[in-house]
């Protein structure tokens, strides 16, 4: 009964089991880190892990129903908008400020977080509970994802006026394709055989998504504990960093309403434009940075991903939760 009570109070302030856990895997990262031949083997796991996880993703979206959100282009649109444009230009304000007080890397983690594409489950899932236009979050949330496998490397490249992977962007985007691309569209060529099965099984598909972000956050943050790198942050660095995301998503939320109201969306695609707008894909942003960026760095590059991750859960779960209470007086 005191466990139930402690997860309900976690729960009204954007925390559950996930998100606990996630923060549980961190330290147990700083603890107790992959190396050597386990390294080696976990490495492997999470790429195979990664594929899955899109080829359920592909299995499981109804083509139709993205297909059909599209004929709303002023949400599809706004939503692009943020992602790809709005978001780009203030983490490359943020990367100027913030070399002053952080490693490269980090700096470096602020563009990366910026052109990355938005989520998809947990943006759904709130525009949903917010009683928002899911059709149409669903809709914007699989474009943004399809679209970021090519344009998060081209983009990133462009901000840093320099090439990813070497110098070689498009041989990073084949590196991507082959384990985000492929299996999602394999997963759609399959989706008759397997839609059935996975609504069956929902719990199922739950754990291979969690698990796979799970393992990919433990092998990214062991790689840093190895490489030593974490001795270069301060508590206080931390905490600045804590800032940073939350005014980065601050002032996000607040162009993003502003805008839906100036375009006169309904409260439901402004619900969807909020929740799809302002958020960042973990699921996404974490394979891609072990292919983009070297491996001694790749858990500073994504500190700022993990942060503000956590960061925009948090608050937009308190927001759904809160559109559900107070329906009427969002209406416009």
């Amino acid at each position: 009964m005191l466990l139930r009570t402690i997860e309900a109070g976690l729960k009204r302030v954007g925390l559950d089991r996930y998100l606990i856990i996630l923060i549980l895997t961190v330290a147990l990262a700083a603890l107790v880190p992959a190396k050597g031949g386990f390294a080696a083997v976990l490495s492997n796991v999470t790429f195979w892990a990664v594929a899955l996880l899109f080829f359920l993703y592909g299995a499981k979206l109804s083509l139709s129903a993205a297909l059909a959100g599209l004929t709303n282009w002023k949400l599809q649109a706004g939503c692009l908008a943020c992602t790809y444009i709005l978001f780009p230009v203030l983490a490359t304000g943020l990367y100027g400020v913030s070399q002053a007080w952080f490693p490269a890397a980090v700096g470096l983690g602020f563009l990366y977080l910026g052109c990355l594409p938005s989520t998809v489950q947990s943006s759904i899932a709130f525009t949903s509970v917010a009683g928002g236009n899911v059709a149409g979050a669903l809709c914007a949330a699989s474009l943004s994802n399809l679209i970021g496998v090519v344009l998060c490397p081209l983009l990133l490249a462009m901000v840093l006026h320099t090439s990813t992977n070497e110098g070689d962007p498009l041989g990073a985007i084949w590196k991507i394709a082959q384990q985000i691309l492929l299996p999602f569209l394999l997963g759609q060529l399959l989706r008759p055989l397997l839609a059935d099965f996975l609504d069956r099984y929902k719990q199922a598909t739950m754990i291979v998504d969690r698990g796979s972000i799970l393992l990919i956050v433990y092998s990214a943050f062991s790689a840093g504990v190895v490489a030593g790198i974490w001795f270069r942050l301060s508590w206080s660095d931390i905490t600045l960093l804590v800032i940073l995301c939350v005014l980065l998503l601050g002032v996000v939320m607040a162009i993003v309403l502003t805008a839906g109201k100036l375009a006169s969306m309904p409260r439901g695609d402004r619900l969807a434009l909020l929740f799809c707008g302002s958020t960042k894909s973990l699921a996404t942003g974490l394979p891609m940075a072990g292919i983009l960026f070297d491996a001694a760095q790749v858990a500073l590059v994504v500190l700022p991903l993990m942060l503000f991750h956590l960061i925009q859960l948090s608050v937009l779960a308190v927001i759904s939760q809160r559109s559900v209470v107070r329906p009427q007086a969002d209406k416009a």
